[in-house]
């Protein structure tokens, strides 16, 4: 017969050989799980209390002038005023981020966009978010995404949709600019997941969370949106989402526009990936103008800049990424590909050479473009519409890591 202790030992060696064999992925996941510190918070629907935990993405490095931001939008039924503003205001935004300096350098930037409440593109995890882009400098990419929202009822997870953000997209880590911007009409605290939870997470990675409530603001107070923010330790700010996009237009709009025209002919697609890419330069350029001239001149000035980045598809930058492409004969168009080597190095060469100095005189209308818009302002920014919204929070926050907007 067993002993006392050795029954013990027997049982002991049991659970251990028991809890190795049925947990042992869990183990090896352990040091790439961080466990938020908030407590599982009530779902106001289905009283089913769910700890908020997260499993993220190793960090990727980067240096201090790097800035990163997540769009969350709400895309349920009675979002068609936020996702128009977004769509008419993004290269307005995108401007502002590229204008960013620190130690007078400009930064790299990557955008993300998320969309949460279409019921028509749940994710198949049991909450309606979907990810247009993770991370990205392509930002016709991130143009083509937005363009292609459509609305549609369905619950609004706001703790979900920045849970999934912190998860999947590879945020980066050092003392760059990264930040979270959610927006929306519904209560804060739908869904299973603590949004105290989730924005504790994020600020303990460095990352700030914004709040943009689409209505009244103290039903958004109401509604936890304010206390969002505070967790977050970002900005609460409520805006009419019906609020057209006032443009103001100005002599130099046609001028840098035209010299769009030009710099699009600068691009010279690799292969079928640089056609498609190609052609969507030129839908965004539609897109943009769709709206107005005056956004046309937002977008065209975004694209003079070196944050506007095509080297996955156009032969020009790639060659000043890596002087081997021109080795790649089958991605060439056929106006190249039966050059010799030094012959096509030098029709690149000449092509770049176009491409800078329209570039730069697309900058020095642009800056008196934007000297003509300051004068005509009457009044400071409104808070009113998304993007006035997001400049405001934007330089504040920027400006606490260091950065400061481009002096005219």
């Amino acid at each position: 017969m067993l002993t006392v202790k050795q029954f013990t030992i027997a049982i002991a060696a049991g659970l251990f050989i028991w809890f190795g064999t049925n947990h042992y992925k869990s183990l090896l996941r352990l040091p790439g799980r961080i466990i938020a510190r908030a407590t599982a918070t009530v779902n106001p629907r289905t009283a089913d209390p769910v700890p908020a935990s997260f499993t993220m993405q190793a960090p990727i490095a980067a240096g201090p002038n790097s800035i990163q931001v997540a769009l969350l939008l709400d895309a349920s039924g009675s979002m068609d005023g936020l996702i128009e503003q977004a769509k008419s205001q993004l290269w307005k935004i995108l401007n502002e981020l590229n204008r960013m300096r620190k130690n007078g350098e400009m930064p790299a930037l990557e955008v993300a966009l998320y969309e949460y409440g279409n019921p028509t593109r749940s994710n198949g995890r049991g909450f309606e978010i979907n990810q247009l882009s993770g991370f990205t400098t392509d930002m016709d990419l991130i143009s083509e995404k937005l363009f292609a929202i459509t609305t549609n009822g369905g619950d609004e997870y706001c703790g979900a949709a920045i849970k999934t953000s912190l998860e999947e997209l590879a945020w980066r880590q050092g003392e760059g600019l990264r930040i979270i911007y959610v927006a929306g009409n519904e209560p804060f605290t739908q869904g299973r997941v603590d949004f105290r939870a989730a924005c504790a997470n994020a600020v303990e990675r460095g990352i700030i969370v914004n709040t943009i409530h689409c209505g009244n603001c103290e039903e958004g107070i109401e509604g936890q949106w304010l206390a969002g923010a505070r967790a977050g330790k970002g900005e609460y700010n409520c805006i009419n989402q019906d609020q057209r996009t006032v443009y103001i237009q100005t002599p130099y709009d046609d001028q840098i526009n035209a010299l769009n025209a030009q710099l699009n002919d600068t691009y010279i697609p690799m292969g079928q990936k640089g056609k498609s890419k190609k052609d969507n330069q030129y839908a965004q350029d539609t897109n943009a103008a769709a709206y107005d001239k005056a956004n046309a001149a937002e977008r065209s000035a975004f694209k003079s800049s070196k944050n506007y980045k095509a080297e996955d598809w156009d032969l020009v930058d790639a060659y000043k990424k890596d002087k081997k492409v021109v080795e790649n004969r089958a991605e060439m168009p056929d106006s190249l590909r039966n050059l010799s080597i030094e012959e096509m190095e030098a029709k690149i060469q000449a092509i770049t050479a176009r491409r800078e100095a329209v570039q730069q005189q697309m900058q020095q209308l642009d800056a008196q473009r934007r000297q003509y818009i300051e004068q005509q302002q009457s009044q400071q920014l409104s808070k009113d519409d998304l993007g006035n919204t997001i400049l405001q929070s934007l330089r504040k926050q920027a400006s606490e890591k260091g950065f400061e907007v481009e002096k005219l």
